[in-house]
């Protein structure tokens, strides 16, 4: 039986294939972003779509709404490309503020 290690350093995940429970790719983690009052990791940023990095969207998928897969290095977040698509997303270039708690409401209730 293979288990997921307690702790993986960022570096560790960052780039892994983030899947649905059905084996679909929805893209790669990008990053880590930690509430630095809380020291918690609240977000993973995800890329989705676009060609070779041209293009891709970024979201913000909160933390707890993944679950890490180490027998198959991956993060499972249990969406379907569709919903994902319509999914609230930025460009690499706008990123949203993540202290605001409308955001953080938004997400939350989009990924429950």
């Amino acid at each position: 039986m293979t288990t997921t290690p307690r702790f993986l350093s960022a570096s560790t995940l960052s780039g892994d294939a983030i899947k649905n429970p059905q084996g679909d790719s929805l893209g790669d983690l990008k990053d880590i972003m930690i509430d630095t009052t809380s020291g918690k990791v609240a977000y993973a940023v995800l890329s989705f779509g676009g060609l070779l990095g041209m293009g891709d969207k970024l979201f913000a998928v909160p933390w707890e709404s993944l679950a890490v897969d180490g027998e198959n290095k991956c993060l499972i977040l249990n969406v379907s490309k569709e919903r994902l698509k319509d999914a609230p997303g930025f460009d690499k270039d706008h990123w949203p503020n993540f202290a605001e708690p409308a955001f953080a409401d938004k997400l939350r209730g989009y990924y429950r």
